[in-house]
């Protein structure tokens, strides 16, 4: 009986080892350690809610990527306006030059509608009137947002002022207006421009941390459950030959009833 019973012993040890040999983990299930467990699922929960998060942040992210990138055409078209209007400003300009000139002019404020129509990511524009303001998760437990302020850079709008969809630089005055226009909606593209690289960058900033974050959360769970496989296969053979040599201690003690039974001969 005692014999049997080392060897059964053994032979549970050599099971569970085995399992963790398997699945790499010591912690494998709830009847292993219940509070270890419970520990570790928490922390999975937590670290596979930040996938949301990061998807959260890297679309908005492209929303104002997309945003920066048709505010600065807008802001190189604004200065090639400018140009044909100090251009235009030169009363001593004949009719044909003029016209040529405004022809320009009214071509470029029409590629700025273009690119504010366009400037749409997975359905959001940001800088089209009433555009969309970004707020992308900050945490597992959606309590926190980072938030990037829609700019509206459509002709009429806050941003370009008393630029407009019918401005036009017919007349050397008309020109001459124009120029002080351009420079306000310049300066205010610039600053819209400014404050959407700092909302992209923040967004970007916040990404980093969190799939850093993320890996931490991974690697402390490994931590809890994983299992030491080096030990854990040293362990392996140290229990087979242990079970070996049980079976043997089993063998004999099996042949001492033999032993007796012969004396009875």
């Amino acid at each position: 009986m005692a014999a049997l019973q080392n060897l059964n012993a053994t032979n549970a040890d050599l099971a569970t080892t085995q399992a963790r040999i398997n699945t790499g983990k010591r912690v494998g299930s709830v009847k292993d350690n219940g509070a270890i467990w419970a520990i570790a699922q928490n922390q999975r929960a937590t670290s596979n809610s930040l996938n949301a998060v990061k998807e959260s942040l890297q679309r908005g992210q492209s929303t104002v990527d997309v945003a920066v990138s048709a505010g600065e055409s807008i802001s190189d078209l604004l200065i090639l306006m400018k140009e044909k209007a100090l251009a235009a400003s030169d009363s001593s300009l004949d009719s044909n030059s003029r016209t040529a000139l405004n022809d320009d002019f009214i071509s470029l404020r029409d590629q700025i509608t273009k690119a504010v129509d366009n400037a749409i990511f997975n359905g959001a524009n940001m800088i089209m009137s009433g555009g969309t303001t970004v707020e992308a998760l900050a945490n597992a437990d959606a309590s926190s947002v980072i938030t990037v302020m829609a700019q509206d850079l459509s002709l009429g709008g806050t941003v370009m002022g008393s630029l407009s969809s019918t401005s036009s630089i017919s007349t050397a005055s008309a020109a001459a207006s124009m120029i002080a226009t351009l420079n306000t909606a310049i300066i205010n593209v610039s600053s819209s421009l400014s404050k959407l690289g700092t909302g992209s960058k923040s967004l970007g900033s916040h990404l980093d941390f969190v799939m850093k974050l993320q890996d931490t959360l991974d690697a402390g769970v490994g931590n809890l459950v994983d299992a030491d496989l080096a030990k854990e296969s040293a362990k392996l053979q140290s229990l087979q030959t242990k079970q070996q040599l049980g079976i043997q201690a089993l063998s004999i003690a099996n042949q001492a009833s033999s032993t007796l039974l012969s004396l009875f001969r």
